[in-house]
């Protein structure tokens, strides 16, 4: 695309009076053309996923909630469903478990404990439970600790997941996730504060009535913003011990790089496959158009056959730009790859998200060549308009995939059979329109072409080497009109008189030479008469004219 965009910009000129669309179509249909056929004719060479190509800590706990993520490596699946089923007693009864609770212990004998989730002196006598902030059964059955290949144990026993509470709470509390607790918590609270002063005022109390008592006032101590601190305190210890087991592991990288390489090659094969067809395509239209009028079918169908193999061979010939397109859509894929993998660490990104990130690189990956390296030697503006009709068309594409995505969502869509091609048809129209309206505007408006006469005139190298070339250009001109006749044979005769010089054996001979030459060329002798007698005289000067 961008040896093409060179060519153009370097000799192309539009008249005014031709059909704009015409002109503009003629000028950057391979452009236009190479953009639809990549990215809507050969884009299945690049089959993007829901969710990137890598598994990640927020993608596997996303499967079961997204009906369209997966797992996309078969051996993360199988260790998941492997895991095993919780057994509260291993957690419970784990050793680092108990040496906590013993400490836990000997602080509320000293009356120095203070309950995590009221911020209250706990009584030497109170009953006191160790609360896994994160509860055990989470832990256990997190597809995101398994991905990591942390054992639950550690993670769910550790000094930052275990708080000391009252028993009553922390029993109350179950495996309930935090949130769907408090969000109870304060439903009841109402009831569960009526139900109090109802106990308090009744004159005595049986034992079940003061122990139920008991566990509503304890219930009712609870901080809930002390508790959310504490469990987003244990959340983010728990997430940062996954990252870091998971993203620096040997798995992590190893499927990184794998799904970096494949999409780069895919990538790279659909660039390389789509500069053949567009060859194919551009020999084809000549020789259909080179075909006079009153042919038959088989006529046409030999033309085309002709034209087919003609874009081959041209493709042949190019071999240097099939490479340098491969290149470009393996540079492409790679980075879109990564960056999929990154953004997937942190959110979802849909098929259509990780086909515009594709886009975006390949657009990107290709203006950044001719702007950084300009292999083409274009000036300065001409690069950033080569650059900008580049970008223009990546965004065309990503326009149009919006599109196609807007009606995935409509009825059409579901006909089978007919949906997929009415999406890829809406997207590659509008891809195509948006194309040709951006590229009319960068070639025909006054105020760009200004913009890009101005920045031609900023000196560079390419500037010196086009001064260069003007300047052999008028002499070329001016060498034109001489008459080279006349000039072949006055070269002669000078080329005569300087073999003859070489040939001389005396001052005398070489003196005659030389005034016969003079006499030759018709020119003037300064000076008269003997040559001795006219030097002898000071007030004679020697004059060449």
């Amino acid at each position: 695309m961008s040896s093409f965009i060179a060519e153009l910009n370097n000799g192309f000129s539009s008249e005014p009076e031709e059909n704009v669309f015409s002109s503009i179509w003629n000028e950057y249909e391979r452009v236009i053309m190479q953009s639809l056929i990549t990215s809507f004719g050969l884009d299945f060479l690049v089959p993007d996923q829901h969710g990137g190509d890598v598994d990640t800590i927020h993608s596997v706990r996303e499967i079961g909630k997204d009906p369209n993520m997966t797992y996309k490596n078969a051996q993360n699946q199988a260790d998941y469903a492997n895991r095993g089923e919780y057994n509260t007693y291993e957690y419970h009864q784990d050793p680092r478990y108990i040496s906590i609770n013993r400490r836990v212990s000997e602080s509320k004998k000293n009356g120095t404990l203070t309950d995590t989730y009221t911020g209250q002196k706990v009584a030497q006598n109170a009953n006191i439970d160790l609360d896994h902030a994160i509860s055990a059964k989470e832990i256990h059955d997190d597809p995101g600790r398994v991905l990591a290949g942390l054992n639950g144990t550690d993670l769910a026993n550790c000094n930052e997941n275990l708080k000391p509470t009252d028993r009553s709470i922390n029993r109350s509390m179950q495996n309930k996730d935090m949130e769907d607790y408090l969000h109870k918590w304060e439903e009841e609270r109402p009831q569960r504060q009526s139900r109090i002063s109802e106990l308090k005022s009744k004159g005595s109390l049986s034992d079940k009535e003061r122990k139920e008592l008991d566990k509503l006032e304890k219930l009712e101590q609870i901080d809930p913003d002390k508790m959310r601190a504490e469990n987003k305190k244990a959340r983010a210890a728990y997430e940062a011990k996954l990252a870091k087991a998971y993203y620096t592991s040997p798995k992590f990288l190893k499927d990184t790089a794998v799904a970096a390489g494949s999409r780069g090659a895919e990538m790279g094969m659909r660039q390389a496959m789509g500069f053949v067809f567009i060859e194919i395509w551009m020999s084809s239209k000549e020789e259909i158009q080179a075909l006079p009028p009153g042919k038959d079918l088989k006529d046409m169908l030999e033309t085309v056959a002709s034209g087919v193999k003609k874009g081959v061979e041209n493709a042949k010939i190019k071999d240097k730009e099939i490479l340098a397109k491969f290149g470009e859509g393996f540079l492409s894929g790679t980075l879109a790859s990564l960056t999929t993998t990154i953004c997937n660490i942190f959110f979802t990104t849909a098929k259509n998200l990780v086909k515009c990130i594709r886009q975006i690189y390949a657009s990107v990956v290709e203006a950044g060549k001719i702007l950084l390296f300009n292999p083409d030697n274009l000036m300065f503006g001409d690069r950033i308009k080569t650059s900008t009709i580049i970008l223009a068309t990546g965004a065309s594409v990503l326009v149009g995939t919006a599109v196609g995505e807007l009606v995935q969502k409509t009825p059409i869509a579901t006909i089978p059979g007919v949906g997929s091609f009415v999406t890829a048809f809406c997207s590659s129209l509008v891809s195509g329109l948006i194309s040709c309206t951006l590229l009319i505007f960068l070639d025909r408006s006054k105020f760009m072409n200004k913009v890009v006469s101005a920045l031609n005139r900023i000196p560079s190298e390419v500037n010196n080497y086009k001064e260069i070339a003007d300047a052999m250009e008028r002499l070329s001109a001016k060498l034109e009109n001489l008459d080279i006749a006349k000039f072949c044979a006055e070269t002669e005769k000078y080329r005569n008189i300087a073999t003859k010089i070489g040939g001389m054996k005396s001052e005398q001979e070489l003196n005659d030479l030389l005034l016969s030459a003079y006499k030759m060329f018709d020119i003037k002798i300064p000076w008269e008469g003997d040559f001795d007698t006219f030097m002898g005289n000071k007030s004679n000067h020697l004059v060449f004219e």
